[in-house]
């Protein structure tokens, strides 16, 4: 789950970079913390350090270390010790020189320093070599292992100088080379404990930013998920304050992105009111939200036990549910009713070609003439719903293509009025621009009009005054095309139903012709809305894109 440092230029939701503070090392992959921190920290250490020394030495301390052989040479070397601290934090601030540069004059300033304040102290045998134990292992962690050996080495050089120039000057035993010896093994040992201990640190400290790393990818991918799901995500504490929503929320609310904290109340009463009802374990989940022209389909999960803890929300539109189940039970069927369809052609045909002969007959009397029209107009329904299930089935055999609206309205206009034996004032065509570009399979976009000019022709009135209107929206690919007729109108009990596969208000329709047109508009990415018009009319409207 990684990713290169070239890929964290990417701008892609899934572009994954290494957490805050960590630093890729490209050859090796490992990771390691912000160079010039442990630097700083060092600093404050040495600074510290300067403080505490000097109440040490301070004539006024009660420390034995007060009464040393040298007091003007600890004073001496504490206040160049201090300038030259002082000096490398001007050198931290600045970055130069290098940060390695920088430890190798930190250690070797606090090996010469703390070597010259011991023989000020009185040798060896003062305790203060433990100082150098401390600057040793400071060298060793902050040059990640290396050198500390030589840190070690220096050291033990400076602490068997001291004794030496001490022994020589009479101011030191010669027993002093026994604890200068162990001094230097303990360098050395020190030395070698926090190497050990610096690449068991690094390994966990690589582990840790690896696990990091991971945890941020799974962040991020789990909030590309949710931000991407169909279904509306909120996410409110106990507060009824908004702590999370995912685009689908924000579409089906219809509001924009929220400032964080934001109140639900003030976002959408609607879904507060709904919570306030559903919030207790023991309430039964249920209702419907209405929101603007869409119906919701609230559903709720606590995130505890008591209020403080929050809910997570689901919304749902309620048409798409119902679309997404009617899909199911179609699909289900699809096959089954293609099959039927071919299998039903065939003797159709031949049913409707003997009654056909049969009323050619010169013998055949009134009531059996009837008989023939019966047979003939019923199969030529049944012919035509076979037809219609055969093209739904080949619905998503979609061949898409740029096509100007206005030129192939004008043909279809007047294929229409041949047709039906219409004139120019009952089937109209208005066009605000000369040339309105879409892309969509031209027999599906034919089928879908003439059905809706169809329809209109039916239940638009006597005589009939049909209007088709096109023009463009915010862009070339967003065309809207209106079917309009002067008719009654659709009653809302119907309008709710004529989608419906084989619903209909005519005794001699197949109730497929609405039904088809929506199923082919939804295959080539058309919105098919319907709008009852005032005083009176209808109108369907195609928006395309």
């Amino acid at each position: 789950m990684s990713s290169s440092p070239d890929s964290q230029a990417s701008a892609s939701p899934l572009s994954l970079a290494p957490p805050r503070g960590i630093s890729r090392h490209v050859t090796t992959g490992a990771y390691r913390f912000t160079a010039w921190g442990a630097p700083r920290w060092l600093f404050l250490v040495r600074l510290l350090m300067v403080a505490v020394l000097a109440l040490v030495f301070s004539p006024l301390s009660p420390s034995p270390l007060a009464e040393g052989v040298e007091p003007r040479l600890a004073w001496v070397v504490l206040s160049a010790y201090g300038a030259l601290v002082l000096l490398s934090g001007l050198s931290l601030y600045a970055r130069w020189p290098a940060r390695q540069n920088q430890v190798y004059l930190a250690v070797f300033v606090d090996i010469v320093a703390f070597a010259l304040l011991m023989h000020a102290a009185g040798g060896v045998e003062s305790g203060l070599g433990v100082l150098l134990a401390v600057a040793v292992a400071a060298g060793a962690l902050m040059m990640e292992g290396r050198l500390s050996l030589l840190f070690a080495a220096l050291a033990t050089l400076a602490v068997i100088t001291q004794q030496i120039f001490a022994h020589l000057h009479g101011a030191a035993p010669a027993s002093g080379y026994t604890h200068a010896g162990l001094l230097g093994v303990l360098f050395f040992t020190v030395a070698l404990l926090a190497r050990l201990l610096y690449r068991r640190l690094h390994t966990v400290e690589a582990l840790a930013a690896r696990r990091q790393v991971d945890i941020d990818d799974l962040s991020k991918l789990n909030d590309y998920i949710i931000q991407n799901l169909g279904t509306g995500i909120l996410v409110v504490d106990g507060e009824r304050r908004l702590r999370m929503m995912n685009q689908a929320a924000r579409d089906l609310l219809g509001i924009p992105t929220p400032p964080p904290g934001a109140e639900l109340r003030r976002l959408s009463p609607a879904v507060a009111d709904w919570l306030d009802t559903h919030v207790q374990p023991w309430a039964p989940q249920g209702g419907m939200i209405q929101v603007g022209e869409r119906e919701l389909k609230p559903s709720r999960h606590l995130l505890g036990t008591t209020r403080a803890n929050g809910v997570l929300l689901f919304l749902r539109d309620n048409q798409e549910l119902i679309r997404e189940a009617q899909q199911i039970k179609l699909a289900s069927l699809g096959t089954l009713t293609a099959s039927i369809a071919h299998n039903i052609r065939n003797p159709l045909s031949s049913i409707a070609h003997a009654g056909q002969l049969l009323g050619e007959s010169e013998t055949l009397g009134q009531d059996d003439r009837h008989l023939v029209e019966i047979i003939r107009r019923n199969s030529g329904r049944i012919d035509e719903i076979v037809r219609s299930v055969l093209q739904l089935s080949r619905r998503n055999q979609v061949e898409p293509r740029l096509l100007d609206l206005v030129p192939w309205l004008l043909d279809l206009c007047s294929e229409f009025r041949q047709f039906h034996g219409l004139g120019t004032e009952n089937l109209q065509l208005r066009a605000r621009q000369s040339e309105i570009l879409v892309e969509v399979d031209a027999r599906h976009l034919h089928q879908i009009v003439f059905n809706l000019c169809e329809n209109a022709l039916i239940h638009g009135g006597t005589p009939a005054h049909i209007q088709v209107r096109v023009a463009a929206g915010a862009g070339a690919d967003k065309a809207m095309l209106e079917v309009r007729d002067e008719g009654p109108g659709i009653a809302e009990d119907t309008a709710r139903e004529m989608f419906d596969p084989f619903f209909t208000t005519r005794a001699g329709g197949t109730g497929l012709g609405l039904y088809i047109a929506r199923e082919l508009a939804e295959t080539n990415g058309i919105r098919l809305q319907y709008e009852r018009l005032q005083p009176r009319g209808t109108c369907f409207r195609l928006t395309f894109g």
